[in-house]
This record gives structure tokens, C-alpha cells and sequence, in this order.
């Protein structure tokens, strides 16, 4: 089994830390380490380095490199641009079955926060049990409440024969509910987060990408022709420009048979905002998670990072406060997600320096 490690988003919801240049992947936002070399770390020693590789933008990969030196070059697969989960898982895929016809592949985040490792391996060793059974796999997170920015996997019957792991078949992915649907879904007690972590047998996600996504499969074979000639990076670069954006949950999983769920407990986040960070740092007394130094006065369940300079607060509760040197962002705790709407905002003034 290998593990593919998706390493190019931005992160836009974490700004003004998180940047075009250095996304939340490549910070330390909850430990000494960075999140990248977190999720490498909590592999071991499921994995050795050779059987790790990362799919990101050829403007990451030196700073990645950087921190986890381990990994060697060859392990990591560059995308020309971004179009998506779908095409990069697709892509990465390629350079797998080169690699071992046969391989297993367990497609990871270099963005999330999992707080259980070993449970965690636990999860993706039976997964790959599975898998090598022909299942197109994913990992579902039992939902704690309502979430409304989460995908949701509703659960069928139970499997046999997959030993001591719970695993059940997939009756349906829903894409982000409204928060009625939401709690219709956790009241059946049937329902898991979509925690976009898949695990399949590189044969069986090609052949879906055949049947369900034809030309972006046609696109794939055209790259797949090229690889180890003179002419990859040219037909690679050609090719992908006329890629179209897809994610894999709706280009392939919505529509895939023969798909299994296993419930995972692994203390998992995707860490989608300031927020998230609220409910998994330890605070203060007073629900306070404070980097840097902080002077508060009546201030409750706020986070606030700021390793340049003091920041006094009076009086406030459940807000979000980050001091980044050159932009500072202030909002209220349930309007972090809204934070995107900043930096497209940026975008369309096209005020760069601070994107």
C-alpha cells in the first residue's frame, strides 16, 4: 500500500496567515511542526518513505522538501495548476500503477488535524484490506454536531469477512446539507462526515474514472503515454491546461458502486477556519488560545495570535483575533468562515501583496 498526500491548497479561510505562497500546509498552526510534516509523521510506521508521495504545485514542493527531507524527489507528483481533487488524484494514480501495477493507494490530506495516530493506522490497514477486495474506500468521521460545511456518507448494511473493523457499504454521499437536513441526518445515527480520505486499488479508480469522468479519462491516457519519455512536462503541461476543475467525491464517488465506509474515532478536523482552532488548542481559564503575547481584560473564548507585537483586548468573547505583521484580522468567532470573502475580495482588487 502507498499513501498519496494532497498537498496543494491554499487555505484561504486561515489569512492572513495562510498565503498563496506559504498555505496552511507548510505552517506550524497547531504544534512545533508544521501540518505537512504531521501528516507525514503519523504514517510511521505504517509506511516507509518510499511508499509516501505528495501531489503539489511545483511552488511548494522546495519548501516541503525543506521539511520533510526524507521523502526524495521522485516521490513527489507536480500538478501544472490546480483543477481539483479528481484530476490530481487522477494524475497521481498514473505514476503509481507505473510504479506497482497492483499498488493500493491511500489518498490523505496534508491539511488535516488527527489527533489519534495509531487509531488512525488502524483504519487505513483494514481499509486496504478492503480494497484489495476491489472496494473503492473512505473513512467517515461520526458527527459530533449539524455540520452544514461537511459532506455526509450514509451507511448501508454491514460488511462480513473485513475481521475486527467495522465497515459498512455506501448508500449515498450528500454534499453540504442546510442545517435541517443536517439534523434529520444525525438523528438516524447512520450518517458519517465525508472525511475526504479514500483508499482503493489503483486499477479500480482508473476504471471508475473510465466509466464516470470519459474525458478526463482520455486526458489521463494521453499523460500516461508520455511518462518517462523527453516529452512528459511538455504533454503534461499541453494536456492539463484543458483539464476541467472536479472534485473527486462528485466526479467519482457519488456515482461509484461497490464503495465502503469505515467508521473512524480519530480526533479528526479538517481545519476549515480560525475556529477550528477554538475547539482543538488547550486555552486558558477563560476558553482563551492565545500565540504570542496577549494582555486580556474581561476576554473570553477568543483566539488570538500575534507573535510580533502585545494585543490588548477588553471585553470581548468568541471572537477571532491574528496579527500577521503586515494585515491584521478581526471577526467574530461564528464568522470565520466568511473569512474567504476577504481574500476574494483582495482578489478582486487585485491587492496581491497581501494574498
Amino acid at each position: 500500500m502507498y499513501a498519496l498526500i494532497m498537498a496543494g491548497g491554499v487555505g484561504s479561510r486561515l489569512w492572513p496567515r495562510s498565503r498563496k505562497q506559504t498555505p496552511k500546509q507548510l505552517l506550524n498552526l497547531i504544534s512545533e511542526q508544521t501540518m505537512f510534516q504531521e501528516a507525514v509523521a503519523r504514517l510511521d510506521p505504517l509506511f516507509k518513505p518510499e511508499q509516501i508521495f505528495v501531489v503539489a504545485s511545483a511552488d511548494y514542493v522546495p519548501t516541503m522538501q525543506e521539511q520533510v527531507p526524507q521523502l526524495s524527489p521522485q516521490n513527489y507528483v507536480v500538478e501544472p495548476c490546480g483543477h481539483g481533487t479528481a484530476p490530481c488524484i487522477g494524475l497521481a494514480a498514473l505514476y503509481l500503477r507505473h510504479l506497482d501495477p497492483d499498488a493500493i493507494m491511500a489518498v490523505l490530506t496534508a491539511d488535516h488535524f488527527i489527533e489519534k495516530g495509531e487509531v488512525f493506522r488502524q483504519a487505513l490497514f483494514a481499509a486496504g484490506r478492503l480494497a484489495g477486495q476491489g472496494r473503492l474506500v473512505t473513512l467517515g468521521i461520526q458527527p459530533s454536531f449539524p455540520a452544514t460545511g461537511y459532506g455526509y456518507i450514509l451507511r448501508a448494511e454491514e460488511l462480513a469477512d473485513v475481521g475486527d473493523v467495522e465497515a459498512y457499504r455506501v448508500k449515498r454521499f450528500t454534499e453540504k446539507p442546510d442545517l435541517a437536513t443536517a439534523r434529520k441526518f444525525l438523528a438516524t445515527g447512520r450518517y458519517y462526515w465525508n472525511s475526504g480520505m479514500f483508499i482503493w486499488r489503483v486499477t479500480d479508480v482508473m476504471a471508475e474514472f473510465r466509466h464516470q469522468m470519459p474525458e478526463l479519462y482520455n486526458q489521463l491516457v494521453e499523460i500516461d503515454a508520455a511518462i518517462g519519455t523527453p516529452q512528459e512536462k511538455e504533454v503534461l503541461e499541453r494536456v492539463w491546461q484543458d483539464v476541467e476543475n472536479q472534485t473527486i467525491d462528485y466526479g467519482i464517488m457519488e456515482g461509484a458502486r461497490n464503495v465502503a465506509v469505515i467508521p473512524a474515532d480519530i480526533g479528526w478536523s479538517d481545519v476549515g477556519s480560525w475556529a477550528t482552532l477554538l475547539d482543538i488548542l488547550p486555552g486558558d481559564g477563560e476558553g482563551n488560545v492565545v500565540t504570542g503575547r496577549h494582555l486580556g481584560v474581561d476576554t473570553k473564548r477568543t483566539l488570538v495570535y500575534s507573535p510580533h507585537r502585545l494585543v490588548a483586548t477588553v471585553g470581548l468573547e468568541d471572537m477571532i483575533v491574528v496579527d500577521a505583521g503586515d494585515a491584521l484580522l478581526v471577526c467574530p468567532r461564528d464568522r470565520a468562515q466568511d473569512v474567504k470573502k476577504i481574500v476574494d475580495e483582495l482578489n478582486a482588487r487585485g491587492e496581491d501583496t497581501y494574498l
